[in-house]
């Protein structure tokens, strides 16, 4: 009796033969079971092509300088900012993170808003006469995470629309969200996106009487990666399309600060403006803080869902859920960045990469190339007319050692071009020009 029970609780554990005492026991084979992996991909995550752009080009970059070791490889290509941030504002961040060393000096958690002055020095410096209020500016950790902020406020149902070309991020963050289809190698677009062209033949702004109505309208001004900025009668068209079709626009002012013409610095200059849009910016190319980290978004009272609802009171919500607040330190930086002297010292700064600007658009003009933007903005958008935009990054990495982006990363509009960066030190600006003049000339 005792003999069979064994064997049948054995049988019963799976056991199929030999001796008992060999037979997996119960425990082993729980263990077995729970090692198995049960849980699936992201579907979304599945859509996505390829790598993100610019940690692609870093490996890019990875692999060329192993092939040529000796090599002094220039970076004209990913938009970090290269030249010392200002003393005024650095000397304020190293006093207060000193001060968190004392008992007197030490700050924990902030609001997750952001420091009320700080949120009051945007208000009143960056739209002093737009009747933007502290309260509708939250401050982050640097825009491209409010992207990711703004589509989790959104939701996957939401449609969207972007210019093409576009900075990546936008349409990205948007297919992990499962706001899109699948990609469809025919167009080199995805399902779901509209893609609002943008080009010399319509002066970088799009024809929305060919696309059809979106709930979401992203767009970015001086445009990354075409470097032009809108006109004040654009913006106005764009305003207009965006009640008639009862959507919000994101708009992303990163760059407004390098604008030296009259066209808007902020969506918020447009009348009616704060009824359908939200503003994202950061201190990342206006004051060198691409490793320091802050940026802000405007979501004004005025802004609603169709129900009547506040935007703003949701996307408080998401900031107190998400996330803990901009570092502290980073914050006195900001700051000190909009003092008097703090700003006038930032505008040298750009002021420098605004001439590297010009010496890369006056270096591809004189070898007969196509070039737009490098005027209101640090890109240089070049034409390589029936070129694959990746071939002719390796043509120059090849040979001539300098990095650039491919214009295809940024939607199919940036098919047979390429971007070219003015973030570096003069001297290097210098030798890339040399270097350019001597492979093309």
């Amino acid at each position: 009796m005792s003999k069979r029970w064994t064997i049948l609780s054995f049988s019963f554990c799976g056991w199929k033969g030999g001796h008992p005492c060999n037979a997996p026991s119960h425990h082993d084979r729980i263990a077995r079971i729970a090692g198995q992996k049960k849980v699936t991909r992201n579907v979304n995550m599945e859509k996505l092509r390829n790598g993100y752009l610019f940690p692609e080009i870093g490996t890019r970059q990875m692999v060329h300088m192993e092939k040529y070791p000796n090599a002094e490889v220039i970076s004209l290509g990913i938009g970090d900012t290269t030249e010392p941030i200002p003393s005024v504002i650095t000397k304020a961040m190293a006093e207060y993170a000193l001060a968190l060393s004392t008992r007197e000096g030490y700050r924990g958690y902030g609001a997750e808003q952001g420091d009320k002055r700080l949120r009051e020095a945007i208000a009143e410096k960056m739209y002093g006469n737009m009747g933007i209020q502290a309260s509708e500016v939250f401050i982050s950790d640097g825009a491209q995470c409010d992207i990711a902020r703004l589509q989790m406020l959104f939701g996957s149902s939401m449609t969207i629309a972007v210019q093409d070309p576009t900075f990546p991020g936008y349409v990205d963050m948007s297919i992990i969200m499962g706001q899109t289809g699948e990609y469809d190698d025919k167009s080199n677009k995805y399902k779901g996106i509209e893609y609002l062209r943008c080009e010399p033949r319509n002066h970088f702004f799009p024809d929305f009487s060919e696309v059809p109505r979106t709930d979401i309208i992203f767009f970015c001004s001086p445009n990354n990666p075409t470097g032009q900025p809108a006109s004040r009668e654009q913006l106005k068209e764009l305003v207009e399309v965006a009640k008639v079709n009862g959507s919000i626009i994101v708009y992303d002012s990163a760059y407004s600060s390098f604008i030296s013409d009259d066209s808007p610095r902020s969506i918020y200059e447009i009348p009616g403006a704060k009824e359908v849009a939200i503003e994202i910016s950061s201190f990342s190319k206006f004051a060198g803080f691409t490793g320091v980290r802050l940026g802000w978004a405007v979501v004004p009272s005025e802004l609603s869902y169709s129900s009547g609802f506040p935007v703003l009171r949701d996307f408080d919500r998401i900031v107190c859920t998400s996330f803990n607040g901009a570092s502290s330190v980073s914050q006195i930086g900001g700051l000190a960045c909009l003092s008097d002297e703090g700003y006038e010292a930032i505008k040298d700064v750009i002021s420098m990469y605004k001439a590297n600007a010009k010496i890369i658009v006056d270096t591809f003009t004189s070898l007969g190339k196509e070039v737009y933007g490098g005027v209101n903005s640090p890109y240089a958008w070049v034409h390589f007319p029936g070129q694959k935009s990746w071939d002719v990054f390796t043509e120059i990495l090849e040979e001539t050692h300098i990095i650039t982006v491919p214009g295809c990363g940024f939607g199919p509009g940036g098919e047979g071009f390429i971007r070219v960066g003015a973030f570096n030190s003069r001297e290097c600006i210098l030798e890339a020009s040399r270097r350019l003049r001597s492979f093309f000339g």
